[in-house]
């Protein structure tokens, strides 16, 4: 079982995304879903989990995600459609899995 997980929400394909890192990914996406937290992800509605990837330790994910957000658009955009071609909402698997 992974101890942290990068992740990437989205308000639609190719629309605003945003990039995190949390230890429960299920409940991490739910509360973006629901805008329980303020700040980006509810002021541009990025309530669709697109892309996550597991890592072994919290400071491998903090370091990914640093490094992601360095990213240019393009390239965060092809890591999601490596993972999730169509956009759908990883979330409802993630919740059931």
């Amino acid at each position: 079982m992974a101890a942290a997980y990068v992740y990437i929400m989205a308000n639609r394909r190719n629309g605003a995304i945003y990039i995190g890192v949390t230890t429960e990914l299920a409940k991490r996406a739910w509360e973006h879903r629901n805008d329980v937290i303020s700040g980006f992800t509810r002021k541009y509605r990025c309530h669709t989990l697109v892309w996550y990837e597991p890592h072994e330790t919290l400071e491998s994910a903090r370091l990914r995600e640093q490094r992601m957000k360095e990213w240019k658009r393009a390239w965060k955009l092809r890591e999601i459609e490596g993972l999730n071609p169509n956009w759908a909402d990883l979330a409802d698997v993630i919740a059931h899995a």
